[in-house]
């Protein structure tokens, strides 16, 4: 039988008023166990990869998901995701674009680097709460995620 473990996301926002919705949103469809929240690209990255600030946190195992904004300061969220992308242990770990850019080179070059999804954050809070647990039922419960690499450093 497979073993469990709490599913945790990664959430990289900038934005408090967006961080607080999507952290009610979630809430309220008990979508995730834990949520870390990285508030810059390179907060991001040193998370995910045990550097910096995080030098001495495990970094196995590691996030069921990452939601990635694209609009973030220090690194911006398309070089988190190329960086992602990059390296062998986070390669196949999904990452959900969560922004507000509807542009389409946005869109397109999240995709070109590896994005999983792109979800525009609507601007209703019932709307956005409804896309989170759609987002969350389907990349949590439903999606069988592939194996990650080697999950030490």
């Amino acid at each position: 039988m497979k073993k469990t473990s709490p599913k945790t996301i990664l959430l990289v926002e900038d934005n408090r008023d967006d961080e607080d919705l999507t952290l009610r949103a979630l809430s309220k469809h008990r979508v995730a166990n834990t949520v870390h929240v990285a508030r810059d690209g390179a907060e991001a990255l040193d998370y995910l990869f045990g550097k910096g600030s995080f030098a001495d946190r495990k970094t196995a195992p590691m996030p069921q998901l990452v939601l990635l904004d694209l609009k973030l300061p220090k690194v911006s969220g398309l070089e988190v995701l190329k960086r992602i992308r990059e390296a062998p242990r986070t390669k196949l770990l999904p990452v959900v674009v969560l922004t507000s850019s509807n542009e389409e080179q946005d869109i397109g070059e999240s995709y070109t680097n590896g994005a999983n999804s792109y979800i525009r954050k609507p601007v209703d809070f019932e709307q956005f709460s409804q896309a989170v647990e759609q987002m969350g039922l389907y990349w949590l419960v439903l999606n069988e995620p592939p194996p990650l690499g080697p999950q030490t450093p």
